[in-house]
């Protein structure tokens, strides 16, 4: 009896032993499994874009090349301004796109921004200018640092070159417009743009100048975007937030396949450029800030807040309060 007994209970351990182990198993196989689907969920998304470029909505100074993703300017030399925008009309919630200098920066001007359907984009075909902001439908970012809309420009970041990438984030929700440099918050260009639909454009006069369109991302403002821009505001300088908050394997590679570009991006400026964020940005000429409004003036930078503690307020809350921002148009 006892050694049945002694027997009865050695066969329960290793059966124990077996199963512990296929659970082990089953477990790894599963997180081998979902680290595969997150990787091959994200080189599906390197292939989808939401928008290229149009090749019906270009001056005839641009080319397409790439799938429509890169344009070239000015191919053997250049007589004026060569303009270009995006085949989607950005409508409501969240869009960030990407676009990368691909070629060497010089000229009069070469500019990353957005604009309406009635931005000309032949009006400066025989001439040298900058096309994005001189007027009131669209806003534009020159490569000298530059920040033009209504014809008014602002020093709003460093200059930027070959192989700097810009980046736009479209929040039609709150209705504001901010730009990034390699993934950095340069500031809030724009406030107050709820009620106006934008294409995505860009512009150059410099001979056989090029861009390219990296990534071009939209979803939803949905409480999944607001929890998500809200957890990377809380942990600005964690380079994964998804892995460091141990999240369910499904919900971790819904996020990272859906809403990788959101942490990704760092509120703080680039720390390779000269720490000018703490100043106060000065218009290029004495009249700009003039006709602007006290309000609208260009404001210092300053440091995230402590966030909110509850979501309505963190819903809520002006996306200005968390943005490291220069100068602002309404």
């Amino acid at each position: 009896m006892l050694r049945r007994s002694r027997s009865g209970k050695t066969r329960h351990v290793a059966w124990s032993e077996t199963w512990q182990d296929a659970d082990v198993m089953t477990t790894a196989d599963r997180e081998e499994w979902d680290s595969q689907s997150v990787t091959q969920v994200r080189q599906q998304r390197k292939t989808f874009f939401d928008w290229v470029w149009d090749e019906r909505w270009k001056s005839s100074g641009a080319s397409l090349s790439c799938d429509d993703r890169k344009v070239s300017f000015h191919s053997d030399y250049s007589c004026g301004t060569a303009a270009i925008r995006g085949n989607r009309e950005l409508s409501e919630g969240q869009h960030y796109w990407e676009v990368k200098m691909t070629s060497p920066v010089y000229g009069t001007d070469m500019m990353v921004g957005v604009g309406t359907s009635e931005v000309n984009l032949d009006k400066f075909k025989f001439s040298f200018g900058s096309l994005l902001g001189h007027d009131e439908d669209s806003w534009g970012l020159s490569y000298t640092g530059l920040l033009q809309h209504k014809g008014d420009k602002v020093k709003f970041s460093p200059r930027f070159g070959q192989g700097s990438v810009i980046g736009v984030h479209l929040d039609t929700w709150h209705g504001t417009l901010t730009f990034y440099k390699n993934r950095h918050c340069i500031g809030v260009a724009a406030t107050r743009l709820q009620s106006k639909k934008f294409y995505p454009m860009v512009c150059s006069t410099a001979a056989k100048s090029s861009m390219k369109v990296m990534c071009a991302c939209y979803a939803p403002t949905s409480l999944q975007y607001l929890c998500c821009a809200r957890l990377r505001q809380m942990l600005p300088s964690c380079p994964d937030v998804v892995d460091a908050l141990q999240l369910p394997p499904g919900l971790r590679t819904v996020l990272q396949s859906q809403l990788d570009w959101v942490f990704a991006l760092s509120s703080g400026p680039d720390p390779s450029e000269d720490d000018d964020c703490m100043q106060t940005s000065v218009p290029s000429s004495p009249s700009a800030c003039a006709e602007l409004a006290p309000q609208d003036r260009p404001t210092a930078c300053h440091c995230p807040p402590t966030p909110p503690s509850s979501d309505y307020d963190s819903c809520c809350s002006d996306p200005e309060d968390y943005q490291c921002k220069r100068c602002r148009w309404t």
